[in-house]
């Protein structure tokens, strides 16, 4: 591969400087506004008096006899009178009366608006130094807030007076804050934004609010105490004032204290409360009534996340009622209370502790060990038929609460077994492991789910040369048809019996005087269609080299076997490449889709997807997978821009010259072992499909035998044949379609007897 020449574009943003300009309404302004305004004014009464169309309006107006002489002026704009502010003192006296007015809840002076108060800040500003301005007014905000926390020190209220007291405090401060931002808002955006070091009016507030009046000792003591009484109260079933308690919590987490004062303090209360809870309602109550009472807590604690703590807080305080009244009590709650809840068939009860301890650590373990426990104790029973029987039905009516998901899962967990790679067990181990697999195999129903999943993963296997072991390929197969007869195996062995006269074929093949000036190697798999699953027919562009090997093969072989038809297949192909990289050549394990999208950076370094997509003709999803490999996945023999987990139309691929990895040989083609949802969909349809085919063929079976048969006696016998669980909706369905296609009839005089149609 020829190293590529990496062209990288860079853009510059530029970024263009904002100012902000002055208040349109701002006195030095508007004075040069009029000094212009005074010296145009002759000039506008002038010209006004001709209109735009060359007429005279005085002399037109004057025709008109006894009509007065009107005269149309131009008056300069009336603007509001402005208080005289001509010294920086007087400016600030302004806007300290303003504050303090703020502050105790008093009206502004008649002549002085919000617009006036602007005025004066962005004018102090621009005399003076900002700082001094944001000073004064710290001051100022700090000498008030100190005047309000005498109310706290000297109050002897009770806790639930104090906290109204405070809440009133803290709305007003707030309140005050806003209007106070809103004036000085020029300060804000002139001076605190252009200094990082220097906090916003609004923080300023919350600052000092925190030092003088929460950091008190008095008032944080009593604050938390009367929240947690509160809190209290209400787990003890009084009704409390809630938004009382969320504008508090709000305020600490304001003042970000929250966690320091409140949190840890709230939840040793909470542990100490719900630890003498348990240990005494382990004992009053049974454990329905206990198992009640804890998912009732967990609810009510929940519910105060959402009402008014924090939700930093849920996380430890949903663990300390687990803790105490679950964890601590796990081991007797399940003496004392399992037994009787099964033999009683609570199942509400039994599914409630269920999922209560599957919230805890080790609950499940420990539920699963006393239930062991629990049918262990019933093996005196094992010497009834009946018993065992029943035993047996129970078991797979559970494990068949799902239709054809069971078959679907096991199937993929016998794949995972056998596929290489598997380090897992022994060979030994594997074995006891199938023998445990097929216990469960017998009792799910819909066992053409699991050959329609278990062949299509065993065709993988053999294709791709991922089986780990031969041997357990064939045990399990001899298993499986113990369990279900040879019609159950018959392509499954088909299979195998491809894979070993393939092999003799391509050893006759090597043995061909033609193959040896070939510059490659090449191993075909002879597939009898009607053993394999079936595969998408797809024409791809291979290189030259391929498609004559290709050629010679199919002479060869249809020289021997006459009246065939061979007809290739290259979704699960593939290749090892030897690739020359400047960090040292390797060689790469891949599919032959891979191949071919690798083979085409032999001729350039960069490509788009309509290139490779021309180049290769594979299909569009498939090649977005296999580049989505090549340049997204652990080895990135392919880099691509721009970078993302997903292909788009307009990404380019680039040959990646730095490439690296410790092993020679690099194994790039898992992709062919996964199972896409497309596949998965296909499986379950063709199942499907079969299974409607099944149906006809019992229907027309039983008919046939028949003759003449009632409807609920035909579907009663289909019940019966049919080895895959069914409804009867889909039964009348089929019975319907083989009515359309004159494979039987109904009865002139009785619609639900059917007739068969020889």
């Amino acid at each position: 591969m020829s190293s590529p020449s990496l062209v990288s574009e860079s853009v510059t943003n530029g970024q263009r400087k904002r100012f902000s300009s002055g208040s349109p309404d701002c006195p030095h302004l508007h004075k040069k506004i009029c000094r212009q305004t005074d010296m145009m004014e002759s000039q506008k009464l002038a010209n006004f008096s001709v209109a735009p169309n060359g007429v005279n309006k005085s002399s037109v107006l004057g025709k008109k006899q006894g009509a007065e002489k009107k005269v149309l002026a131009i008056k300069n704009f009336k603007v509001h009178n402005q208080p005289a502010v001509d010294h920086i003192a007087e400016s600030w006296r302004f806007l300290r009366e303003a504050v303090v007015a703020i502050q105790e809840s008093r009206k502004l002076r008649d002549n002085l608006t919000q617009e006036d108060l602007y005025r004066y800040v962005d004018n102090l500003i621009t005399q003076r130094p900002p700082a001094l301005l944001y000073a004064d007014l710290r001051d100022l905000t700090e000498q008030h807030i100190k005047s309000r926390l005498n109310q706290f020190l000297s109050a002897t209220s009770d806790r639930l007076t104090f906290l109204r007291q405070l809440n009133d405090c803290w709305t007003h401060h707030c309140h005050q804050m806003k209007m106070v931002c809103n004036i000085f808002l020029a300060l804000d955006r002139g001076y605190v934004l252009q200094n990082a070091q220097v906090s916003s009016i609004w923080d300023m507030g919350l600052e000092l609010f925190r030092k003088h009046i929460l950091e008190e000792v008095v008032v944080e003591n009593r604050c938390v105490d009367g929240l947690l009484m509160m809190i209290e109260k209400e787990r003890s079933g009084e009704t409390i004032d809630r938004s009382l308690v969320k504008s508090l919590l709000r305020m600490l987490s304001s003042l970000q204290v929250y966690h320091k004062v409140f949190e840890n303090k709230f939840l040793v209360a909470t542990e100490q409360l719900y630890l003498r809870e348990g240990q005494r309602l382990t004992q009053d109550r049974d454990v329905p009534q206990y198992l009640l009472h804890v998912d009732k807590r967990l609810t009510e604690e929940n519910n105060r996340v959402l009402h008014y703590l924090d939700m930093s807080t849920k996380r430890q305080l949903i663990y300390c009622v687990e803790k105490q009244l679950l964890s601590e009590h796990k081991s007797l709650l399940l003496q004392k209370g399992l037994d009787s809840l099964l033999d009683q068939n609570r199942r509400h009860d039994l599914s409630l502790l269920y999922n209560l301890f599957s919230r805890i650590k080790g609950g499940l373990e420990d539920l699963c060990t006393q239930f062991n426990a629990y049918i262990k104790s019933y093996e005196c029973f094992s010497s009834s038929d009946k018993f065992v029987l029943a035993l047996k039905e129970a078991f797979e009516h559970f494990i068949n609460q799902r239709l054809n998901k069971p078959a679907e899962l096991i199937a993929k967990f016998v794949d995972s077994k056998l596929r290489a790679g598997n380090k897992e067990a022994t060979e030994d181990e594997l074995e006891r492991l199938l023998d445990k697999i097929m216990v469960l195999f017998r009792f799910i129903h819909g066992k053409d789910v699991f050959e329609a999943f278990y062949k299509k993963d065993l065709a993988k296997r053999l294709l791709v040369g991922k089986s780990a072991s031969v041997d357990a390929e064939k045990s399990m197969l001899s298993k499986l048809k113990q369990e279900c007869g040879p019609g159950f195996t018959s392509k499954l062995e088909g299979m195998f019996k491809d894979m070993e006269l393939s092999k003799d074929i391509m050893l006759a093949f090597k043995q061909n005087s033609h193959v040896s000036s070939t510059p490659m190697e090449l191993n075909v798999n002879i597939l009898t269609m009607g053993y394999w699953p079936n595969y998408p027919v797809m024409e791809v562009n291979m290189p030259p080299e391929m498609v004559n090997y290709q050629q010679i093969f199919t002479k060869f072989y249809l020289a021997k076997h006459c009246n065939r038809k061979l007809q290739w297949q290259p979704t699960l192909g593939h290749c090892v490449l030897k690739a020359a990289f400047p960090h040292g050549p390797k060689e790469l394990q891949v599919s032959l889709f891979q191949a071919l999208v690798l083979l085409l950076f032999n001729k350039a370094d960069v490509l788009s997807l309509a290139e490779i997509s021309s180049g290769t003709n594979i299909e569009d999803g498939e090649l977005r997978r296999t580049l989505q490999s090549l340049a997204c996945g652990k080895a990135r023999v392919l880099q691509k821009s721009p970078r993302s987990k997903d292909v788009h139309d307009e990404d380019k691929f680039h040959y990646n010259k730095e490439f690296t990895n410790q092993l020679f040989r690099i194994r790039i083609n898992q992709i062919q072992m996964k199972e896409t949802s497309e596949e998965q969909q296909q499986t379950e349809e063709r199942v499907f499909q079969d299974r409607q085919y099944q149906i006809d063929a019992a229907i027309v079976r039983i008919m046939k035998m028949r003759k003449v048969l009632p409807h609920n006696l035909l579907i009663t016998e289909l019940f019966n044949q049919l080895k895959f669980p069914v409804k009867p909706a889909d039964l009348k369905k089929r019975i319907e379609s083989l009515i359309d296609r004159d494979y039987m009839e109904r009865d002139k005089d009785n619609p639900n007897t059917y007739n068969y149609v020889a």
